[in-house]
């Protein structure tokens, strides 16, 4: 019999996977596979949560889909942690001032995970980023942002339990990503020059609690070339502007009684 925490987590690992296959859905075994659980075990989570409501099964193609009590529970959530009101105007105002693809992202333990894009005008994008898409803390420009604003011991501890290259590739092995903290630490805002995929670049400033904690992140992704010169200072600037008014946004509202 699993321990509560295992069973915890092996359940939020098997409502991730369910997650990642969204709108479509997905058989047990794709869900497995992306949970990295035997297929015995995804079946009997899956079946239970069924019972509850917080997966279904499409009765055409018997693929798993988030269910209905799932919506219910965020919007109660949203009620404490929703910040995307505040962050959607800032993005889509990035988006249409640069042309590029915009994004807003928050911070959840080492993890970032994207909650807003917004694509401009020009029309070649970055498909890196999207909605509910998740990287460690030092992969993308939003984690590598996040992760230099952390303070030493906190990035010290992390890099000496992450192993990003395995998954990533050594551009991101730990010396790499201390080169890219200092770099942002330098600047304020991360530069990513297509280490996820090639030719795929983005930047990203970090947006700050009441606290002066990095929670989330604002960036803009586009191709190589749209990246070059003078153009890199210049959205760097704009970022850490809308990143410090959305800072003082979000800090006054988290003072409201």
């Amino acid at each position: 019999m699993d321990a509560p925490g295992d069973l915890v987590g092996r359940t939020h690992r098997a409502l991730r996977a369910v997650a990642v296959h969204e709108p479509g859905g997905a058989t047990t075994t794709a869900v497995a596979r992306e949970a990295g659980l035997p297929r015995p075990t995804v079946h009997r989570l899956l079946t239970s949560l069924q019972g509850v409501g917080l997966v279904e099964r499409e009765p055409d193609t018997d693929h798993w889909v988030l269910g209905p009590e799932l919506y219910f529970l965020g919007v109660a959530a949203a009620r404490r942690y929703d910040v995307t009101e505040a962050a959607l105007p800032v993005v889509r105002r990035l988006a249409l001032a640069t042309g590029e693809s915009a994004f807003f992202s928050a911070r959840r333990g080492e993890e970032t995970i994207c909650l807003i894009r917004e694509d401009g005008a020009f029309p070649i994008r970055s498909h890196v980023l999207f909605e509910g898409a998740r990287f460690p803390l030092g992969v993308v420009s939003a984690g590598m942002v996040v992760l230099a604003h952390l303070p030493d011991r906190e990035v010290d501890d992390y890099l000496g339990r992450a192993d990003l290259a395995a998954t990533y590739g050594p551009q991101h092995d730990a010396g790499e990503i201390r080169r890219h903290i200092a770099a942002t630490r330098t600047h304020g805002y991360s530069v990513n020059p297509g280490l996820v995929v090639e030719g795929s670049w983005g930047l990203a400033a970090a947006v700050f609690d009441q606290a002066g904690s990095p929670r989330w992140a604002l960036t803009l992704t586009g191709v190589a070339h749209r990246f070059g010169g003078d153009r890199i200072p210049q959205l760097g600037a704009l970022l850490l502007r809308e990143a410090h008014a959305l800072s003082e946004t979000l800090a006054r509202g988290q003072t409201r009684p």
